[in-house]
């Protein structure tokens, strides 16, 4: 990395809004017997507050509507599972109605959801001047996993759903929600633009659109909210920083579950928010191109800080235990190696994406490059841990996979190659050096250009599928400041979680093919983990991912076209 920040995220004081609200929630239609049945969760639109300031900042023309609504969920969660059997299929939406022990499911209408990253269309808002005029109407999507807190004292302290909601185009499955007694922030943060308002006084209605209405049951209550916008300048807050680089200040670059390395900018600066709606840029999502998803730090945790079955099958397990979340060893492990019958992680590959025509970085004048981001993930089900160990004054530490048991306990390691640290820019951690391959195959599928890539820092920096058996939700190490250690480091671990994946953008040194020399026509990006199956995986078959690509143009001005990926339009 360029620059090392601790990873701090970047919570926003809620806790004072949290009380404010009163919990209103729509009715929805009783199962005639709750015995039989669960019964869906009773969803209601809240205001926090019957006013708000929003900020125009002259340097950044626009103000982002972030109003204080809120969808809470009573006497049940919303609960959603978005999945897709690949990607030649739809994206479907599966509402989980749980109560008690009792369990039932439905599925919402047929293309209703489109991607990973929420609810098209579900938030409506309408902004009048004070004659009554109409300036603005918004539709808005909606994230459940959007900054939220409780509003019942009864509600569980903490939400067991994920943080944010993935934009990775290539994602798999997704697991969204409004925990019972809870309440979610319908700003849609920047999956919105800012509205170009004056400085004034101004009313907003906000609603859920009726066709949400009615797949939920909510009421048609729309929510009414005081707007005054203030017009502020940088300069004027000096020296206090502007707000995009307070929001950046302690952000960990690449942020996680979900977004890519740090080092790299985000898209655009972070959306300035009220101080009071805890709707901050989310940490874990906003790889390469794609914008990050709203907040999701649960008001709780902001306040009070951050806080077994069958063995293995023939070349597979069965998916029914976990290695839990261990700490790291302080010492080299002893004894004989062994790779027992417990499970064990499976890596895959997606397709690659945000792919690219450029210089290259740190590439010879003149040439042309192929520059693309790539992403690893483990579809479990268990965690891929590995301890890198370095003998005193050694370049290189000695990597090893661990193992263990579904009560915890490591059960058996295995030598696994080696770590080196990557002094560059943009990067400056500790690399495994036997976790991925990238290669450049021509038409008949066979290698023309490898990348000079070859090692890669572990982290949990995109959640591709939380649907998978065992998947964690929310993963720790998502940034390369805490999960890769310090050049004077000694020992390292890296971890990858169940259904998270490891997300290198193609801004990245390493991150391209010197294409210079190579005739134009059909292409296929590969990246392959686990190239020389030196990890031990519940299966093999599995680890390499291809994308199509067309090159085209002339020396010092090369083209590339990059097909549709079946379903999937992500250049």
């Amino acid at each position: 990395m360029s620059t090392r920040t601790p990873r701090n995220r970047l919570w926003r004081p809620a806790v004072a809004a949290a009380a404010a609200i009163a919990v209103t929630a729509g009715v929805a239609a009783a199962t005639p017997d709750t015995k039989k049945a669960a019964v869906p969760p009773r969803l209601g639109l809240v205001a926090a507050s019957d006013s708000v300031t929003l900020d125009s900042w002259k340097e950044e023309p626009g103000v982002y509507l972030d109003l204080g609504t809120y969808l809470t969920a009573s006497g049940a969660p919303l609960e959603l599972r978005v999945t897709r059997k690949s990607y030649k299929d739809p994206v479907v939406a599966t509402q989980v109605i749980r109560q008690g022990t009792r369990t039932r499911t439905r599925t919402l209408p047929e293309g209703l959801v489109k991607d990973f990253s929420g609810l098209p269309g579900f938030i409506e808002v309408t902004v009048r001047d004070t004659a009554g005029r109409t300036v603005a109407v918004r539709t808005e999507s909606f994230c459940p996993n959007n900054a939220s807190g409780r509003v019942d004292p009864g509600a569980p302290a903490t939400s067991k759903y994920p943080e944010s909601c993935p934009v990775n185009p290539f994602t798999l499955g997704s697991v969204w929600g409004v925990e019972k007694g809870w309440a979610s922030n319908t700003y849609a943060g920047y999956y919105s633009a800012p509205v170009a308002l004056p400085a004034g006084k101004y009313t907003a209605e906000v609603s859920v659109s009726k066709r949400y209405r009615d797949i939920f049951g909510i009421s048609d209550a729309p929510k009414t909210v005081k707007v005054t916008v203030r017009e502020r300048s940088w300069e004027e807050e000096s020296p206090a920083p502007s707000p995009a680089a307070r929001s950046a200040s302690g952000h960990a670059g690449h942020g996680a579950g979900h977004s890519a390395h740090a080092g790299h900018p985000a898209a655009r600066p972070p959306a300035p928010v009220s101080a009071t709606t805890g709707a901050g840029t989310s940490y874990n999502v906003g790889h390469g191109p794609y914008a990050p998803a709203p907040a999701a730090l649960p008001w709780a945790a902001a306040r009070q800080g951050l806080r077994a079955a069958e063995g293995d099958g023939r070349g597979r397990t069965d998916g029914s235990r976990q290695a839990p979340a261990v700490r790291p060893n302080a010492q080299r492990p002893t004894g004989r190696a062994a790779v027992p019958d417990v499970p064990k992680p499976d890596l895959r590959s997606l397709p690659a994406y945000g792919i690219t025509i450029g210089a290259g970085d740190g590439g010879a004048p003149g040439r042309d490059y192929l520059a693309f981001s790539a992403n690893v993930w483990n579809a479990g089900p268990a965690q891929l841990v590995v301890d890198g160990f370095r003998k005193p004054g050694n370049a290189l530490m000695d990597a090893y996979q661990y193992f263990y048991d579904a009560s915890g306990k490591q059960v058996g390691y295995t030598p696994t190659g080696t770590m080196e640290w990557d002094p560059r820019p943009g990067h400056e951690h500790w690399h495994f050096t036997d976790f991925a391959s990238y290669r450049l195959l021509k038409a008949d599928k066979k290698e023309t250009v490898r990348s000079g890539k070859e090692a890669f820092c572990l982290a949990n920096t995109d959640a591709v599928d939380y649907t998978v058996k065992n998947a964690n939700w929310h993963p720790d190490n998502t940034d390369l400041s805490t999960a890769c250690g310090q050049e004077n480091s000694i020992s390292v671990r890296e971890v990858l979680d169940v259904g998270s994946g490891d997300t290198y953008t193609q801004d990245l040194p390493g991150q391209s093919f010197d294409i210079t020399g190579l005739p134009n026509g059909t292409y296929f990006i590969q990246v392959l983990a686990n190239p020389e199956n030196r990890l031990k995986e519940t299966d093999l078959g599995n680890n390499s991912a291809l994308r199509k690509v067309v090159l085209g143009g002339k020396p010092g001005a090369r083209t590339v076209t990059v097909p549709r990926h079946d379903l999937v339009d992500a250049p």
